[in-house]
């Protein structure tokens, strides 16, 4: 039986970070947007949101990384890696209509993972 590595108190913080990025991503990519014509990915958002965004990622993917280590976890960690990088590579070459689709099902798989990582969490401290 694992304990509960520090590191994976996290999970809490990057949970809602997959919230946040999936109503963005409706706000940036939204339908309204899909019906105007226009793609929003060539003009971005502010530089300081994009700034933070990335940031974000950056820690985000350094968690992923450092939880791969103490074993806690590791199945919801790598399936939440694998499903970015398909997500990643069908999003970059697919239409901007359908980038929306991926990203929303790609998001719920990550905040499903995450989701189950902290109920693993929680059974773990307290059985």
């Amino acid at each position: 039986m694992y304990s509960v590595p520090e590191i994976a108190f996290l999970a809490p913080i990057f949970f809602i970070f997959e919230i946040v990025q999936l109503v963005m991503a409706e706000r940036l990519i939204g339908v309204k947007q899909i019906k105007k014509g226009t793609d929003p990915r060539t003009e971005g958002p502010r530089e300081s949101i994009a700034a933070a965004w990335v940031l974000m990622h950056l820690a985000y993917w350094l968690w992923l990384g450092m939880m791969l280590w103490p074993g806690f976890g590791r199945a919801h960690i790598l399936v939440i890696i694998v499903v970015s990088l398909v997500g990643y590579g069908l999003r970059k070459n697919l239409p901007l209509k359908w980038t929306l689709v991926i990203f929303t099902f790609e998001g719920a798989i990550r905040i499903g993972m995450l989701l189950a990582l902290m109920g693993r969490m929680w059974r773990t401290l307290y059985s």
